[in-house]
């Protein structure tokens, strides 16, 4: 059955307001960007785990913030095979975060390239999903993050269709669109986002890309970084390291 989209008149003609002011913080002088070495990822999960508890994403839930997928190519095949934690086969407890059973869904046969990717909101710069929300619930802020008012989301889930990386969900407890926020309520405070500060191998980088010096502008800087899917025209801000074509 088709969503009724009622628009509160006066927020569909002005857009959300903005989050209130942060003591010290000024959002015109930032720009947020994030990367991600894939040639560094084992596949732990902590960034996972970590999201999960610092963004109250209910710990039974089918859907991330962010999520890690395979990227397995067998012997013999020309496309690799992709998983993701997001199917319950793959994960084995291990204390409290996760860790992928790779030899047994692979046990008889031969895996020639095997490599994990981190995916999360890639903080578009022209992001389709501002575009067709027709409250102004999802925008994007001055410093590059795109963020939802779920004071106005009606859950009518537009934004989740449009965005092409897959990034966004229903959260069916909250009844709203959810999504990563680069743990905006921590880096407004000088702090990292959440799954960065506990990847043991410094496999997800972040920071200020107006400031030259930052970990971001420096990965950037000293590597060849790839955006997903340009060809959708949203310009990305989430650079990768280690991906192949295939990656999508």
């Amino acid at each position: 059955m088709a969503v009724k989209a009622v628009v509160p008149e006066a927020h569909a003609a002005t857009g959300p307001t903005p989050p209130p002011a942060i003591p010290g913080y000024d959002w015109t002088q930032h720009r947020w960007g994030f990367g991600v070495d894939a040639t560094k990822c084992i596949g732990c999960l902590r960034c996972v785990e970590a999201c999960k508890r610092e963004n109250d994403v209910a710990a039974d839930a089918h859907h991330f913030r962010t999520w890690v997928e395979r990227y397995v190519y067998l012997e013999g095949e020309d496309k690799p095979r992709i998983d993701s934690h997001h199917d319950p086969v793959n994960i084995e407890a291990s204390g409290s975060e996760g860790e992928y059973r790779f030899a047994n869904r692979y046990k008889d046969a031969k895996v020639e390239k095997a490599f994990f990717v981190p995916k999360l909101c890639n903080h578009c710069t022209h992001p389709a999903c501002v575009q067709v929300c027709p409250t102004g619930a999802t925008y994007k802020t001055e410093d590059g993050v795109v963020l939802i008012d779920h004071n106005y989301c009606i859950g009518c889930q537009y934004c989740v269709q449009a965005c092409p990386y897959g990034a966004r969900f229903f959260n069916e407890r909250k009844q709203v669109t959810d999504k990563c926020t680069w743990c905006y309520h921590r880096i407004t405070k000088g702090l990292q986002p959440a799954c960065v500060e506990v990847c043991p191998v410094g496999a997800r980088i972040f920071g200020d890309l107006k400031d030259k010096q930052s970990p971001i502008s420096q990965f950037i800087r000293n590597n060849r970084t790839y955006v997903l899917r340009p060809e959708s025209g949203n310009a990305p801000n989430v650079y990768y390291v280690g991906i192949d074509k295939d990656v999508v």
